[in-house]
């Protein structure tokens, strides 16, 4: 078995380059977070294998700056296994790619029932690959040499992976559907950050509005300032369950505060001055938040049958016709089209009800152009029946 090393410096770095630019095909790319023990979501370790070159592990923090290795690579395939996952933290040190090739999601369109890398892996290349150090703490340093091990492993098999999925994938019919996936996956712009991220506090939506519903505010807002400022996961400071305690009791001296024995967590005490600042804040403030706030989300389906009786309807037809799809084409149901894009639609229904309507509603859902292919007829005649049937839910023997 190989030694690992992690190259952590510029000589190092560049030699990499070098190497990896007299390689051949695919490059293999992987990185590693410290989710659940630092704030950020920054890579910690990122791992590169190519064929002609080797296996690589780079340690971000240290070296900084990856242009060198973008200007060699950013025009070739990456194979990576749920891209989604890495590529935020891969942007964020300067490595952008122009086309993936995704692992997890090939596995996802070739039916196959689990698709974590260790799963895949056994199942299309026979090779057992352990998982035991995918929770770690990877800004840990130095790394164990058995995390390293674990990670070069990670890249080392995905370029074999990828060209046993690309034969299947050829085989089923579906690369074409693979490619627009994949495109989709490179193009997808990041998420704006929530307006009121506190709101994401389990429990929140049931607090009143008023002092309550403030003092959730003011502590997780207190929380989040000393998480960023010691670059250390929320959770592990104080977690959301004991800030609700705090909230829901709304103590009125620090003592009191300190006194509540669920208020717990590495900081719950160390830091009480802060929290108790955080709930005076709140019993002075006149800024009370709304007890909702303004949203299109829409309402839950097993609501629908009263508040939207046709698009529950529209809903459980189209349902069933796109699971008849699915099966067909062995093609997970929520790969087969974003379940949302479907709610929508049903929701509001399509006028005139004709195909070129259903087309036109899914590609501005952002439906790619094989899921339009697929979809938008058995969805048009889902609707038509359900307008034939008079859009009325059939009324339950007792």
């Amino acid at each position: 078995m190989p030694v690992r090393t992690v190259i952590s410096t510029v000589d190092d770095f560049h030699d990499a380059v070098e190497a990896i630019a007299l390689g051949e095909g695919p490059v293999a790319v992987d990185a590693e977070r410290a989710s659940g023990f630092r704030y950020s979501q920054r890579a910690y370790l990122i791992q590169l294998y190519r064929r002609g070159a080797g296996s690589f592990l780079f340690d971000p923090p240290a070296i900084g700056e990856f242009a060198p290795l973008q200007s060699v690579i950013g025009d070739e395939e990456w194979v990576l296994h749920a891209a989604s996952q890495d590529l935020p933290c891969l942007r964020e040190v300067g490595l952008d790619p122009v086309r993936v090739f995704d692992t997890e999601l090939g596995a996802r369109l070739l039916g196959i029932p689990r698709v974590g890398l260790g799963s895949v892996v056994e199942d299309l290349l026979g090779i057992h690959l352990a998982k035991e150090h995918s929770a770690a703490d990877w800004s840990t340093r130095p790394l164990p040499a058995s995390w390293l091990e674990y990670a070069a492993l990670d890249v080392e098999l995905l370029i074999d992976l990828r060209d046993s999925m690309a034969v299947l994938l050829e085989q089923q019919g579906k690369l074409e559907i693979a490619a627009q996936e994949f495109a989709a996956v490179v193009a997808k712009e990041e998420k704006a950050p929530l307006a009121e991220p506190w709101r994401r506090l389990t429990g929140v939506s049931a607090l009143r509005p008023d002092k309550h519903l403030a003092a959730a505010r003011e502590l997780w807002l207190a929380r989040d300032e000393l998480a960023r400022a010691t670059d250390t996961a929320p959770g592990r400071l104080v977690p959301d369950a004991s800030l609700m305690v705090a909230a829901r009791a709304l103590p009125t001296s620090r003592r009191e505060l300190a006194g509540l024995k669920q208020f717990s967590g590495r900081a719950s005490r160390s830091e009480i001055d802060r929290w108790w600042a955080a709930i005076e804040r709140a019993l002075a403030t006149d800024d009370i938040p709304v007890h909702r706030r303004a949203t299109d989300t829409l309402p839950p389906p097993r609501s629908w049958a009263d508040r939207n009786p046709e698009a529950d309807v529209r809903l459980k037809n189209a349902r069933a016709a796109l699971t008849a799809v699915s099966e067909e084409r062995s093609i997970p149901l929520e790969n087969l089209l974003t379940p949302d894009f479907l709610r929508r639609l049903a929701w509001k229904g399509v006028e005139p009800l004709a195909l070129e309507t259903v087309q036109e509603e899914l590609a501005a859902l952002g439906a790619r152009p094989w899921q339009i292919e697929l979809n938008a007829q058995p969805i048009l005649q889902a609707f038509v029946e359900a307008r034939q049937t008079g859009e009325t839910p059939p009324i339950a023997e007792s």
